[in-house]
């Protein structure tokens, strides 16, 4: 089974973490982009905050995405 893997603001991702999710707190594009890059081959899906989600709307490739609600 593969990890997943929740990527934006600190204060929208951190409760993910109890739950077993790989938690990549970001906050601007420079750092969604990083984490981004750096997902290993065991991530089968990510989930982004809207703002995430909206740094990586250029972003081709990678696991699925799924984008939380606004």
């Amino acid at each position: 089974m593969g990890t997943v893997a929740i990527i934006g603001e600190a204060v929208r991702v951190a409760a993910y973490g109890p739950a077993g999710a790989l938690v990549l707190p970001a906050e601007d594009a420079e750092a969604v982009r990083t984490v981004w890059r750096a997902l290993g081959p065991d991530v089968a899906v990510v989930i982004l905050t809207p703002s995430a989600a909206d740094f990586l709307a250029d972003v081709t490739g990678g696991p699925p995405r799924v984008v939380m609600p606004r």
